[in-house]
């Protein structure tokens, strides 16, 4: 089996005027989809008293879901759907924008060290234009050999999240022991990537360090992962079966065309496609002009 290969991060400001920096490893040109998983965004751990921790704005989505994970603090989530809820560490959010849904994050006045990972998950064609959804879960822990897991998507040592995707996906986070080794059975149909949150971990004979991606294509049913540190390791473990579709991301909408970017701006700036989140004192985020030039899709890397 080949080595894997490494995506490294880039600091991005995100949530407008009062943004935060998140490093983020996709998409970037050299692979836009892992699965469906499109999207990661990797922060913290911030100190919220220098750093004013996460508040972004009412802003839109299309065509994904979000998944929310946190490994301290806390978020308070609100959306166009009604849902007032809580992102605790442990605790899955995972919020279907489908045709069009609006939502806030806060970090509350509990949190004093904000830490975790934003995901996205790109909707197939069918789904697409679903209907808004939010869903909530606390997976229960799993002991293994030499590490600790807990499943949020999918399936994966023994355990399997009630959560509904609209593609087959694993979302898991991995604890391992000061210097384990730890063999997975996985699903040979999907692709892998593993984010490394703390620590030094070799997986398919690469070493993946703090805040990489580390991608691995399908064929394999088993991935083993060793912490090279003498501390413990934590990881994001994401999976899935290959996307066949070309997308086009910009902002906080996927589509399949510049039209339905143009027209999900639009009715952003000038309808009610998305709704109204009720509770956040401040303005709605606006939309950044449109580029010069018609955006393009893009699909995953063969």
């Amino acid at each position: 089996m080949s080595e894997a290969d490494i995506l490294s991060a880039r600091d991005v400001p995100l949530g407008g005027p009062r943004s935060m920096t998140v490093r983020r490893t996709l998409p970037q040109r050299a692979r836009t989809l892992i699965g469906a998983w499109c999207f990661v965004d990797h922060y913290g751990p911030d100190d919220v008293s220098e750093t004013g921790g996460m508040d972004v704005a009412p802003h839109p989505h299309t065509g994904l879901q979000t998944v929310s994970w946190l490994f301290s603090g806390e978020i308070e989530h609100r959306d166009s759907l009604g849902s007032h809820a809580y992102v605790r560490p442990g605790e899955l959010n995972l919020m279907t924008g489908g045709h069009g849904i609006s939502h806030t994050e806060v970090s509350t006045a509990r949190t004093t060290v904000l830490h975790g990972v934003q995901l996205w998950v790109a909707l197939p064609d069918e789904h697409r234009h679903a209907a808004r959804d939010f869903q909530h879960h606390a997976p229960d822990p799993v002991r293994l050999d030499g590490a600790r897991a807990r499943v949020f998507l999918g399936t994966l040592a023994g355990e399997t999240s009630p959560v509904r995707t609209f593609t087959p996906l694993l979302g898991a986070e991995l604890v391992l022991d000061p210097h384990a080794t730890v063999t997975l059975a996985v699903d040979a149909a999907f692709e892998h990537g593993l984010l490394v949150d703390r620590g030094r971990v070799r997986m398919a004979d690469t070493v993946v360090e703090q805040a990489e991606l580390g991608y691995l294509d399908t064929g394999r049913t088993t991935l083993t992962l060793t912490n090279e540190t003498d501390t413990e390791a934590r990881v994001i473990l994401l999976g899935g079966t290959p996307f066949g579709e070309e997308i086009v991301m910009w902002w906080n909408f996927i589509g399949r065309s510049h039209e339905d970017i143009a027209q999900a701006r639009e009715d952003w700036m000038t309808g009610d496609r998305f709704g109204v989140v009720k509770g956040y004192d401040g303005d709605p985020l606006p939309a950044p002009e449109l580029p010069n030039v018609p955006l393009k899709p893009r699909g995953r890397v063969r």
